[in-house]
């Protein structure tokens, strides 16, 4: 815990780091500059070659095609597309300040909300979950509205931070809302 520690500390200080250099160079450069950092940082912060690349669904042959929607300052959701079209899916990136609206249409639970939302074969695939929880979900095909992970945990697919990375649950949900454990990574 006590080596742990610090490098939490490190990592914040970092990403809040990232964040006021974001802030400042929107206020000097304009908006697309802004994206363009941020996506930078996103893709610094990746570990050169990253856990989640190597497929282990290989055998997936369902529904390709999803809809990203994302806010445009979102660095991390464009991490997280590469990620999924290195699992060959081909993905519409579609950008909007409307996430708050889009996550309410989908239904989507407040508890389970995440920075971009997925849409693929009438599913809502909500966060930073990793292609081959996706592709499994997909050739389930479980009477379900789809898969989430809240929040943004370091070492998911898009918010990797070298060896940082944190416990998380993909979690299943249904229209009423009721939630249950898909998958759990405790060490990956």
């Amino acid at each position: 815990m006590s080596k742990v520690f610090p490098k939490i500390i490190f990592t914040a200080i970092a990403i809040s780091a990232a964040g006021a250099a974001t802030i400042y160079l929107s206020l000097i450069r304009g908006e697309n500059q802004t994206i363009s950092k941020q996506n930078e940082i996103a893709k610094q912060t990746n570990t050169a070659v990253s856990v989640w690349d190597k497929a282990t669904e290989a055998s997936y042959s369902g529904t390709k095609e999803m809809t990203v929607y994302r806010s445009p300052s979102c660095g991390c959701c464009g991490v997280w597309i590469e990620h999924a079209e290195k699992h060959g899916f081909k993905v519409e990136d579609i950008k909007t300040e409307e996430m708050a609206a889009l996550k309410q249409k989908y239904n989507i639970p407040p508890q389970l909300a995440a920075c971009h939302t997925t849409i693929i074969d009438g599913y809502v695939i909500e966060g930073h979950i990793p292609a081959d929880d996706i592709k499994r979900f997909l050739t389930e095909k479980p009477e379900l509205v789809g898969l989430a992970v809240p929040g943004m945990p370091l070492g998911t697919p898009g918010m990797e931070a070298g060896d940082l990375k944190q416990p998380f649950q993909v979690f299943a949900f249904n229209e009423k809302g009721e939630v249950k454990v898909f998958k759990e990574y405790q060490s990956y």
